[in-house]
């Protein structure tokens, strides 16, 4: 397993802590895919290159161990999360089940959705700004659904789902196709239509993970489904 260059790791304006500094420069380096599924994260180049002790380092690795970004072993260290079909499928499931449902709220609330049009407008490639802001554009939706604790679920899932996205795109470079549902998605939500924004979004979420699944580690293949 390859060691990990953090040198492409850009330095964020500092936050309210060291640790949190660490952690947000190393989410976004797994989100964009710059750090890649099954990369080794080295606690001392990771200090190193963001000129932090190995504390902040350790603490921001278990945080976002957590999120299920990265995995934790005794022995071989801290590495990215690798996505397989049985995992991603299980956070999309959820997904499916839950955020239509926060979107339908949302739209039925009447809630404003410029954040959403003016995030979606940022996209503008498919570079690995694109995770990024299909994340946002996401929350944007459903943020206004009413249900804190649904928020907060649907929230928990992002990071995960995140990075399913970018490995996703990895195998399969979707993201134009994607673009175009978003906007089917938000024209619907944004003329009220909330059962049609619900549908889309359902669509979106099941399309995408039915794309890319099939080609993720310990997908069952068409003849061992059909022995089954």
């Amino acid at each position: 397993m390859p060691v990990a260059r953090v040198s492409s790791i850009r330095r964020a304006s500092p936050p309210v802590s060291r640790t949190d500094f660490v952690c947000q420069n190393l989410k976004e380096a797994i989100l964009s895919g710059e750090l890649p599924p099954g990369r080794m994260l080295v606690e001392n180049e990771i200090s190193a290159q963001l000129g932090v002790s190995k504390t902040p380092v350790r603490e921001a690795l278990r945080i976002l161990a957590g999120s299920g970004l990265v995995v934790m072993s005794t022995y071989k260290g801290a590495s990215v999360r690798m996505v397989d079909a049985g995992s991603a499928r299980s956070v999309y499931d959820l997904r499916a089940l839950l955020e239509p449902e926060a979107v339908r709220r949302a739209v039925e609330s009447g809630t404003d959705f410029s954040e959403a049009r003016e995030i979606l407008a940022e996209v503008g490639s498919g570079s690995a700004k694109a995770s990024m802001t299909n994340r946002l554009f996401h929350r944007a939706l459903y943020a206004g659904c009413g249900n804190p604790l649904l928020v907060e679920i649907l929230d928990g899932l992002r990071d995960q789902a995140a990075l399913i996205t970018v490995t996703g795109w990895g195998i399969n470079p979707t993201w134009r196709d994607e673009a175009a549902e978003h906007l089917a998605i938000l024209a619907a939500a944004e003329a009220g239509q909330a059962e049609v924004a619900e549908d889309l979004l359902r669509k979106h979420i099941t399309n995408f993970i039915d794309r890319v699944a099939q080609d993720l580690p310990g997908a069952r293949t068409g003849d061992e489904e059909g022995a089954r």
